[in-house]
């Protein structure tokens, strides 16, 4: 199964996935969202800038953002699910 993941980072717009760049990555911590989004897909690495993740799932993006009370030198951060999209065809 192919994974899509997008993080966004503050003020730069759709920051892409992580492993086409080479900045340090701390470990995103997905929660919420459907039940059918696999345990394996709710950690991600990401860059500590990040404010937020989408996934790419059964035909749509599932939107997590960032809590705000984290640090930005956090080992873990959370992200909560907020939205689901669909994707255009």
């Amino acid at each position: 199964m192919e994974v899509l993941i997008m993080v966004e980072f503050q003020g730069s717009g759709n920051g892409g996935p992580v492993a086409a760049r080479s900045e340090p990555a701390v470990v995103a911590v997905l929660e919420g969202g459907p039940a059918t989004l696999p345990a394996e897909l709710r950690r991600q690495h990401v860059r500590p800038g990040a404010d937020r993740v989408k996934i790419e799932h059964w035909g749509g993006h599932e939107h997590f953002e960032r809590r705000p009370e984290q640090s930005a030198d956090a080992a873990l951060l959370f992200f909560d699910w907020v939205t689901r999209t669909r994707i255009a065809e």
